[in-house]
């Protein structure tokens, strides 16, 4: 079983501090930021009821598994769907990790 998450936090261009401070305060380290450019559709901003915005910047941030609720929930309270970030959130397992530097006795407990 893997013991990270990576966490793929989707904003409207600006609000990569936002989500990043927000992920910081529940206990992530750091992140990488990519810069893209949202493709949807009219019929998609009816159904949804929020404008698309389509420059989008990407976070992902790796973190432990056992506090990726935290810190999505974290990110979602200030750049979630309702709000000028319109964040979308998800993760997807890590299963392999090289390359991180944490504390071996933290990762005992």
């Amino acid at each position: 079983m893997a013991n990270f998450e990576s966490l793929f936090v989707i904003v409207n261009t600006g609000f990569t501090e936002t989500v990043m401070t927000a992920a910081r305060e529940a206990g992530a380290n750091g992140g990488t930021i990519i810069h893209g450019r949202g493709v949807g559709s009219s019929q998609a901003q009816k159904k949804y009821g929020i404008a698309i915005t389509p420059e989008k910047e990407i976070v992902i941030i790796l973190v432990k598994k056992a506090i990726v609720d935290k810190v999505m929930n974290a990110i979602y309270k200030v750049a979630g769907i309702g709000t000028p970030a319109s964040g979308i959130i998800f993760s997807l397992p890590a299963e392999r990790v090289i390359g991180l530097k944490y504390d071996k006795e933290e990762e005992q407990n």
